[in-house]
């Protein structure tokens, strides 16, 4: 939930301050947001997302984000962290996810402190955590509440909090306004956005006179920027109208002033549930899973200081009505209410225990290990997760973003520019109006390419006409092409794209002095993890030395612009030049890897499989497969058989023949003169990858020898993208701040 995001960002920015950790604080939602936390892997840092955005990352296949990015991003947060899983029983799938990667983590093993996950709720069960790989549910450490705790100050605030309860037949504009007490806070949720929509709408149009209550609309389909201004103005008009001290921005002390006069009514979905810190005097819910309800009674008179005036009214519904729940669910949910006649802690607590979930997609061990490939599949698409990150029938979304006639030049998106929309009603959206179509990057072709109704999937990122509508500033997502949302904020540049280089802009800088500083920066990079005496750690250093010796290609050397430059070179960064394009025609970590690869099958002293893999992926754009950008499918990502590296002093005494022998499947060699044998002159660089990477279930024989066995591998998958995160940390650091290794 983006509201408890927010909430809980700027507590922790608050503890960060006082506490001598020197914790860093980010929020992981959509968007390309210039809050690079992923280049200092070593420092502490809290990292506060929604669901959808934590998992997908998680999973190596990030919403919303540079697919180059997901490698960094899935061995980040997989090793050396804490996950801390709050509201578990809204996670669906999402949940039992949570709980394979726990399992998986302690079988592939992972670097640093071993990774655990806290999962947190008023309403769990260990048995909720109970899945087929995840066997130990009924071990987990319990933290609750004591007897001792229950008859303390908490006891005498929570406990002793009464909220009257009774079944309210009908939830209309007219209830609502008969149920709502002037100068008081209430509170409406509903459980579907449409529904709350219609709902707001109904109490705009009928609070016309002078005493009529305000109204506002909260939801998750709204832009940031619109759920923010909700969010503001809710947590303070509760706090004015409970006679609590409220800041609030100049443009809301009007709207303050008048709130303080008729009160508010609030009508919101299931985002209020989530860690939402407010009181309602009057809460009227729809009826919804009993955790769902248990957590909405919440929201009235949490603090004991409405006794005696503090009400709820519940919602029935018929069967049709059930989605996005269960209609079982519902009918269990009902069975206790019918019980209620005060919803106090007590009373609830008394009801017994909860029925648990159950999962409908459970990620195994083969599906992750499978996840690790970023290669787009035959159809150009990646592997749809959405089943794993929440429950598939419902919570699905696309990231919907708005442009004043966009053209093929487009900026990514900001995140506060982003609109969560479900899957189903966008297609709906699309094929109900034909004109409008959906745009979405295309890193290969470095396009933004139409998306069809048929060809939207969970997790994309889509670009629409502001023109085509679909959103009203006031209501959020809509899907009427009526409603048209104003012009956002237009970030500069353009998305990275596998062509692209984006680190290689900065000022004039030597390849020699950068490849220098690579070095010295990995050297204290892994001088500050569990790395830095093991072979691991001594292949990320020696990779940082050679990643971008590829920048020496003839191809990559010529494409530098020519205007300013203050020397011979070659360079390894230079400055954007107006007017001029770079477009070398291919990736020089390519070339980089090709020569590292000759030099690892040549048993020069020092290299390993994994130094020559981190060379390649210190990008994310070369990883497992390489592949060709031509017609003829005769290269490696621009680089032809036979393409020479020219020297460079301290790297290459001579000029070296490329070869691309290690892109087949099979390996290289010949058969022997008696044709009963097949001689190999060296593995693929699949082979290598996939004995890197170890077999699919931890400790399954695997039928490879490409890689020694003295050298590293069977890393898992966890583990190799770690690395693969701290060779583009390097990479980085050296880019920003230049001279680590010592030139000037």
């Amino acid at each position: 939930m983006r509201v408890l995001v927010e909430q809980t960002r700027d507590l922790a920015k608050v503890w960060a301050l006082k506490s001598e950790t020197g914790a860093r604080v980010y929020t992981l939602m959509g968007g390309e947001v210039d809050e690079d936390w992923e280049f200092d892997p070593e420092k502490p840092t809290i990292l506060v997302g929604t669901q959808d955005m934590l998992l997908s990352r998680a999973l190596n296949r990030g919403y919303a984000m540079s697919r180059y990015r997901w490698p960094a991003h899935f061995g980040l947060l997989n090793n050396d962290c804490l996950w801390v899983c709050d509201e578990v029983q809204l996670m669906g799938n999402g949940l039992g996810t949570t709980a394979q990667l726990q399992a998986f983590r302690r079988k592939w093993s992972t670097h640093g402190p071993a990774t655990a996950t806290w999962w947190m709720s008023a309403t769990a069960d260990r048995e909720w955590l109970k899945t087929v790989d995840y066997g130990d549910a009924a071990g987990i450490k319990l933290i609750e509440l004591t007897e001792a705790d229950k008859k303390g100050r908490l006891g005498h605030v929570y406990y002793g909090a009464t909220k009257p309860i009774e079944r309210l037949d009908t939830l209309s504009g007219k209830s609502v306004e008969n149920l709502h007490r002037t100068g008081t806070l209430t509170v409406v949720v509903c459980n579907t956005v449409k529904r709350a929509q219609e709902l707001y709408g109904s109490l705009k149009a009928g609070g016309k006179g002078k005493r009529a209550p305000e109204s506002l609309l909260l939801h998750s389909r709204f832009r940031p920027p619109d759920r923010r201004r909700s969010v503001r103005r809710l947590l303070a008009a509760d706090k004015v109208l409970r006679g609590q001290q409220a800041e609030c921005d100049e443009q809301d002390v009007a709207w303050l002033d008048q709130v303080k006069e008729t009160g508010l009514i609030a009508v919101s979905t299931q985002v209020v549930e989530a860690g939402v810190d407010l009181s309602a005097e009057t809460l009227i819910t729809e009826i919804a899973p009993w955790p769902s309800i248990v957590q909405r009674l919440g929201r009235c008179n949490r603090g004991g200081d409405q006794n005696g005036k503090a009400r709820v009214r519940w919602v029935p519904l018929p069967a049709k009505q059930a989605p996005p729940y269960e209609a079982e669910q519902l009918q269990d949910a009902r069975a206790k209410l019918e019980q209620l006649t005060d919803a106090s802690i007590g009373n609830l607590e008394r009801l017994g225990s909860f029925r648990g979930q159950e999962f409908t997609h459970v990620i195994r061990e083969h599906d992750l290990h499978g996840l690790f490939s970023t290669e787009p599949d035959l159809a150009g698409g990646f592997t749809d997760i959405s089943a794993y990150v929440r429950d598939a029938e419902r919570d699905t979304s696309v990231y919907v973003f708005w442009r004043e006639e966009p053209s093929g030049g487009e900026p990514a998106p900001h995140a506060d520019e982003i609109c969560s929309v479900p899957v189903i009603e966008l297609r709906d959206f699309l094929e109900a109006h034909t004109a409008h179509k959906a745009r979405e990057w295309n890193g290969d072709t470095e396009k933004w390419e139409p998306r069809y109704a048929n060809e939207v999937r969970p997790g994309m990122t889509l670009l629409l006409d502001r023109c085509d509508g679909g959103y009203s500033d006031d209501l959020g997502w809509t899907g009427n092409e009526e409603h048209q949302p104003t012009a956002g904020y237009r970030p500069e540049g353009v998305p990275d794209a596998e062509p692209r280089d984006p680190w290689s802009v900065s000022d004039w800088y030597l390849l020699a002095d950068h490849l220098r500083d690579a070095e010295a920066e990995a050297e204290i990079l892994v001088g500050r993890t569990a790395l830095a005496e093991g072979p691991e750690g001594r292949a990320v250093v020696l990779a940082s030395k050679w990643h971008d010796v590829g920048k020496n290609h003839p191809r990559w050397r010529d494409a530098v612009p020519k205007s300013g430059q203050p020397g011979a070179g070659p360079w390894a960064k230079f400055p954007r030049v107006s007017g001029a394009s770079f477009r070398p025609g291919m990736r020089h970590e390519a070339a980089s890897a090709l020569y590292c690869f000759d030099r690892w099958c040549g048993g020069v002293e020092g290299w390993t499989a994994l130094a020559v893999y981190l060379v390649a992926a210190h990008h994310g754009k070369v990883r497992t497969v390489l592949r060709s950008r031509s017609p003829d499918a005769a290269d490696v990502f621009g680089v032809r058989d036979g393409d020479e590296l020219p020297p460079l002093a301290g790297w290459l005494d001579a000029e070296y023949a490329l070869s691309l022998a290690c892109r087949f499947f099979g390996a290289p060699g010949e058969w022997s003169e008696d044709g009963d044998g097949f001689l190999v002159a060296s593995p693929s660089w699949v082979a290598m990858v996939a004995e890197l990477l170890g077999p699919e279930a931890p400790g399954d024989p695997s039928p490879f020898d490409a890689v020694p066995m003295s050298e590293p591998r069977h890393l898992g998958p966890f583990r190799l993208a770690y690395l693969e995160a701290l060779a583009l940390a390097v990479d980085v650091r050296a880019s920003r701040k230049p001279g680590a290794g010592g030139a000037k």
